[in-house]
């Protein structure tokens, strides 16, 4: 049997470690790490589909794990972050390690209650995967906002608190209406009907993919330019070129 068969799920695999390694960091605050690990995970997510495709051995098995290592890549990490970022905003009791497993002190662990609404984005990022396994249609284009780009537009959050250097930026981060509002903003654009264009090439004429280029061209332009601010930015961009080609196109 050939190896070949296996590559893509392995890769799928190595998607589902860096996730689980990213959760940990995200849980002892180190979102630094966190976001490298899911940086890693998101690379590993884009090459194993093009594996399976170019190996021409796509299966359900694969779909399926695909997924489910979206889900804490993509939908347990950016919930936990959130969670951490709102527990901060607030000035929270943290979750507490317990030191004595013997202990029958279960439910007297300090969690922020109030910061959990966090977890909402996990809880939407299941549902958007789920509804994706089950939705034929979305083979060229994306119903709703993408688990990983709604994971970097939340990890966005705390790398511009540790490298942007503005008070402007770090304080409307933690300001917890802000979380809160863009936890619900998050969660809607999940799930949303609204359609977004995949960056698959059937061809590379401009003609044909004009958005996408604008796109890429743009990416790269306010990330040199803007550094992490820039990825809220590039997800805004993104919808609106979506929106306005869903218009032309049925105009046309």
């Amino acid at each position: 049997m050939s190896i070949k068969k296996y590559i893509p799920n392995f890769v799928t695999l190595l998607n589902l470690f860096c996730g689980s390694i990213a959760a940990i960091f995200a849980v002892h605050n180190n979102f630094v790490a966190a976001a490298v690990f899911v940086f890693l995970g998101i690379f590993f997510d884009f090459f194993d589909g093009l594996l399976a495709r170019k190996f021409n051995v796509q299966g359900p098995l694969g779909v399926q794990l695909d997924s489910l290592a979206d889900m804490v890549t993509s939908g347990l990490v950016p919930g936990i972050v959130m969670y951490k970022l709102i527990s901060i905003s607030v000035n929270a009791p943290e979750i507490e390690t317990l030191n004595d497993w013997s202990t029958n002190s279960t439910w007297s662990i300090d969690i922020s209650w109030y910061a959990l609404i966090g977890l909402f984005i996990t809880l939407a990022s299941a549902y958007r995967l789920a509804k994706f396994n089950i939705d034929e249609d979305q083979q060229t284009y994306f119903k709703g906002l993408p688990t990983p780009a709604n994971t970097l537009l939340v990890l966005s959050l705390p790398l511009i608190i540790e490298f942007q250097n503005s008070s402007f930026a770090t304080n409307l981060i933690l300001n917890q209406w802000f979380l809160i509002a863009f936890t619900l903003v998050s969660c809607y654009l999940l799930n949303s009907k609204i359609k977004l264009f995949a960056l698959k090439f059937k061809d590379y004429s401009v003609a044909n993919n004009k958005f996408r280029y604008v796109l890429i061209i743009s990416t790269i332009v306010l990330l040199i330019g803007l550094h992490f601010i820039a990825i809220p930015l590039i997800i805004v961009l993104y919808i609106l070129l979506s929106i306005i080609q869903n218009v032309t196109t049925k105009t046309i």
